[in-house]
């Protein structure tokens, strides 16, 4: 059952019309009071509420009321219903704990997918006392494009087969070459759109000046340059899922057209004043620290919202080192194909050293890495040697070759900056650390005393 709350009585019978076309039992509140009331007698499975319930419309009596319905049934999802000028105040909500925001006017279809969206994440649960295996997921999900068996890796993955069925917007975050673009593609594989158009777009690559062209699309004689018409990427996904790729680049006025397309599911082509209709998912991926950016002014927190339903963090591949002679193994057999070279195979000992190697590239780092050793090497076995060889001829990382200016640092200083970076970089893990500077572990050990560096002694 699900609770409408709104002091218009023509809201509410809207609402609550619309519920029951489409097979949703309702109760209607008119004031906070009596909402709070009938959630006593009733078990709501959701809640659809307005933010103003008074004639100073701040919101405070939705607030305070919001936050008594997490205390008292924490697991109920809650959609606010807001006007556009106070979008503030939906934020405001999301912080709060609400599940969704809606804007007014409405649009049915999408205020019902919000809802068909709350109702199933609500509904999901883990089973926390199975293992997860591998295997276990691929017999339920879409996964097989996807290499891997670290358990993190597999909760994600059981994640992304969860959520897949659902509308709910995705946000992948993790560093460059962890694989987000795969990601995006599970979750639309596993949704309902899997035969609708899956629409890659990189925001980082489209300036402010195109951004609404490249987008909404224009007709011929839109402007200067406008010698025919053009498809934006919102119609190519329409009815499908739309991959917004480092939408953390994004500048501020791309933001606010973004927001309004993602909020009102409706755009108009350049040069056209028709409003047209979209029914999309979205899933983003960045590998900037959006919230950090949101403080910092340079990232709109109502469409960080927006966009934040369902979060899934990738791990980098040095927290998934057990990974890697997996994903060796599986390009290897790829280029088998594509160079002709069937007997091409890995020596066990290439492949602990690939996993003991820092690759701050990740995935896509390590792909490259062994392509470019099976393209030289002439040999059927390839040796740690080989892959040895072509990691040195990788392209040096800012500040590699940057050292302190003479006389700022003393020897020990650099040498105790250098111990703790790659403390850090490995997690603590000593045989790592040791190997990564030459060192064996007693001499490591030595060093770490000396320059007061804590360690786990157990390790």
């Amino acid at each position: 059952m699900i609770l409408i709350v709104d002091d218009d009585v023509a809201i509410r019978a809207s609402l609550s019309l619309l519920m029951k076309q489409n097979g949703y039992k309702t109760q209607q509140a008119a004031s906070p009071k009596e909402a709070l009331e009938l959630a006593q007698q009733y078990r709501f499975k959701l809640v659809i509420m307005d933010m103003n319930f008074s004639i100073e419309t701040t919101g405070h009596d939705g607030l305070q009321l919001l936050e008594q319905f997490k205390k008292r049934m924490p697991e109920v999802p809650v959609i606010l219903i807001t006007g556009w000028g106070s979008i503030n105040l939906a934020v405001e909500g999301m912080r709060a704990g609400a599940a969704d925001f809606i804007t007014k006017p409405w649009s049915n279809d999408y205020l019902l997918q919000a809802v068909r969206t709350a109702l199933s994440l609500s509904e999901e649960t883990a089973d926390a006392g199975d293992a997860l295996t591998r295997k276990k997921l691929d017999q339920q999900y879409d996964l097989v494009f996807i290499v891997g068996q670290d358990q993190e890796l597999l909760k994600i993955l059981k994640k992304v087969g969860q959520i897949g069925p659902t509308d709910a917007s995705v946000l992948i975050e993790g560093e460059s070459g962890t694989g987000k673009e795969l990601i995006a593609e599970a979750v639309h594989r596993n949704s309902l759109r899997k035969n609708q158009p899956f629409i890659k777009v990189n925001l980082g690559g489209i300036s402010s000046s195109l951004f609404e062209s490249e987008m909404f699309g224009h007709r011929r004689g839109a402007f200067t340059d406008a010698k025919a018409d053009r498809v934006g990427r919102f119609e190519m996904a329409n009815k499908g899922t739309i991959f917004l790729d480092e939408i953390g680049e994004l500048d501020l006025s791309s933001q606010v057209k973004l927001l309004r397309v993602l909020q009102d599911r409706t755009y108009e082509v350049l040069g056209d004043s028709k409003s047209r209709k979209l029914d999309i998912r979205v899933v983003c991926a960045t590998n900037r620290n959006l919230e950090q950016l949101v403080e910092e002014g340079k990232f709109r927190e109502d469409l960080f919202y927006r966009i934040n339903l369902i979060k899934v963090r990738l791990p980098s591949l040095r927290e998934r080192a057990d990974d890697i002679p997996l994903l060796v193994q599986y390009f290897v057999g790829n280029l088998k194909k594509v160079y002709h070279r069937p007997e091409l195979q890995v020596s066990s000992r290439a492949l602990q050293w690939l996993k003991e190697l820092a690759l701050p590239g990740n995935i896509r780092e390590l792909k490259n890495l062994v392509e470019r050793t099976v393209l030289v090497a002439e040999s059927n076995v390839l040796e740690a040697e080989d892959f040895q060889a072509q990691a040195q001829q990788g392209p040096a990382k800012p500040g590699d070759k940057t050292l302190p200016a003479v006389g700022t640092m003393t020897l020990d200083q650099i040498e105790a900056s250098m111990i703790k970076k790659s403390m850090d970089f490995y997690h603590n893990n000593i045989s790592k650390v040791a190997r990564a500077l030459g060192l064996s572990r007693a001499a490591l050990y030595r060093r770490l005393d000396k320059f007061n560096i804590p360690y786990d002694p157990a390790d």
